[in-house]
């Protein structure tokens, strides 16, 4: 008969085991979609001002440098062209728009359990940005980023729980043709993860062989049709209140693609944007209901998303900054107004000023990132990774990003009050002819799993088990993991027929 304490040891070697394995979704604490919407920084009658304030920017103000084609969508839609060339929207025409957008967007992904539903206060987090250079931690250096770069986190990407889509991080700098970078910045991303892929295009002539390639990984025009797993991130303002016009175009060919749109307006507080935060919200807003106007002229009920990402300034220096907390009050205030609407939207939280990830960039990183989920924001991009102000993008971020984003989740996901989580009954037991503690109890033991958030890199053991441990580093660690995940062979990566017919009708960059 085995002892008392081997029936123990082994008891909890069980049950470390089962601790240590993926958990399934019925028990996961955390998971794409949950329902945020309980911050709001903006009363009922603050979203009003906002709302009345845009659209009387958008009727008497209105938007210079419409494309040609823009022109005519737009005024047979009901716009004004003015004798200045402003196309000014009447209050009427953006209501009637609003109440006919698409309210309810599906962002699919190549595999169908990485589908994003936006509708109401459903979050999701995950990578943009652009940046320019990749962040080397241990070199703690900045070099141009790559096609491989942009490949690598895409695989990263794919295997983290709490990071739910990849918006193209980074841009291809050894790719000089921009209709080869923008081909093979779809290619690398999605080669590399079956979670949706956001990207962009240059110029408009692009958007067609782009579209031939993902017809080819779909399967087919009309498998892609019915699932588009790439949209497109569309600057389709320069502001303060101009149409980009080239992008304007860009946009119009991927909404006859079938392609969903974000629509991104990436005004400066202080520089191309009031420098108030309530007057920043304002312009963005008239923006994003213009460039609604826009698609649902081309297009009714295209799937679009309202992408208002007014930033900050120091305006000691005039240096951008996406890491303080008036860019938390800019992202949490600007997700009411897509409440307000009833329109699925995005904004930009979780990017830190800090040029490595250090403390710095991790109080940078949470803030945003929990206030973009408490307020319900539907895409919260730039979520993980992104540094220097968006110049520089880190692996090992993204994966230190992964823990951060799944304590963001677990404060989104808030506080369950019922008869069972109360816990009067386990108070009483425990206090009354008990053990005096909660430890070892069923429900405590049964409720460890799915309430709580254990982090994967980051570190609570003692200062005595961390020296016993020979004190390991969290970016050594990161390192460590991101290495063991570039090791294996990408699980997104194509057929090799489709792979064989994509590399024949494109150069692509990429290495078998």
């Amino acid at each position: 008969m085995s002892s008392p304490s081997a029936r123990r040891s082994g008891g909890r070697a069980a049950r470390k085991a089962m601790r240590a394995a993926p958990l399934t979704d019925d028990i996961r604490p955390v998971r794409p979609g949950m329902e945020g919407g309980t911050l709001r920084v903006l009363s009922d009658a603050d979203v009003l001002r906002i709302h009345n304030a845009a659209l009387e920017a958008l009727e008497t103000i209105g938007l210079a440098d419409a494309p040609p084609s823009g022109i005519e969508y737009l005024t047979k839609a009901g716009a004004i062209l003015g004798d200045d060339g402003r196309l000014r929207f009447p209050r009427a025409l953006v209501e009637e728009t609003i109440a006919m957008a698409n309210k309810s967007v599906t962002l699919h992904g190549r595999d169908p359990k990485h589908d994003m539903q936006l509708s109401g206060n459903r979050v999701h987090y995950g990578t943009a940005g652009a940046a320019v250079h990749l962040v080397d931690v241990h070199g703690r250096d900045y070099r141009d980023s790559t096609v491989q770069d942009l490949h690598d986190a895409a695989r990263i990407t794919d295997k983290l729980d709490n990071v739910h889509f990849l918006q193209r991080p980074m841009v291809c700098r050894d790719i000089l043709d921009n209709c080869e970078m923008d081909i093979n910045s779809i290619y690398a991303s999605c080669s590399g993860t079956t979670k949706h892929v956001g990207t962009s295009f240059s110029e408009p002539g692009f958007v067609a062989p782009a579209i031939e390639m993902l017809h080819m990984i779909a399967g087919g025009e009309d498998k892609w049709r019915e699932r588009p797993f790439v949209s497109n991130s569309n600057c389709f303002v320069v502001p303060p209140m101009k149409f980009a016009t080239e992008s304007c175009e860009v946009m119009e060919e991927c909404i006859k693609h079938g392609m969903p749109v974000l629509l991104l307006s990436a005004g400066m507080a202080g520089a191309t944007a009031p420098s108030t935060v309530a007057g920043a919200i304002v312009q963005a807003t008239a923006e994003v209901l213009g460039g609604l106007v826009y698609v649902n002229a081309v297009k009714p009920g295209a799937p679009a998303i309202i992408g208002t990402w007014p930033f900050g300034l120091d305006l000691r220096t005039g240096a951008m900054s996406v890491g303080s907390g008036e860019q938390a009050l800019l992202t949490a205030g600007c997700a009411q107004m897509h409440k307000f609407y009833g329109l699925p939207g995005g904004a930009a939280a979780g990017a830190s000023d800090s040029k490595l990830p250090d403390m710095q960039a991790g109080w940078e990183q949470m803030c945003s990132n929990v206030m973009a989920g408490l307020s319900g924001l539907n895409m919260v991009y730039e979520a993980a990774g992104m540094h220097a102000s968006l110049l520089g993008f880190c692996h090992e971020s993204l994966i230190l990003g992964d823990d951060i984003i799944g304590q963001a989740q677990r404060c989104v996901r808030g506080i369950e009050v019922s008869d069972e989580t109360m816990a009067l009954d386990q108070i009483a037991e425990v206090c009354i002819g008990g053990p005096g503690h909660y430890l070892g109890t069923s429900q405590t033991l049964s409720r460890m799993q799915a309430d709580y958030v254990y982090p994967t890199l980051g570190d609570r053991t003692s200062p005595k088990e961390w020296a016993e441990l020979e004190k390991p580093d969290l970016l050594e660690k990161a390192t460590a993991r991101k290495e063991a995940i570039l090791t294996e062979r990408s699980s997104a990566a194509f057929e090799p027929d489709t792979d064989a017919k994509i590399r024949a009708a494109f150069n692509i960059h990429l290495s078998v």
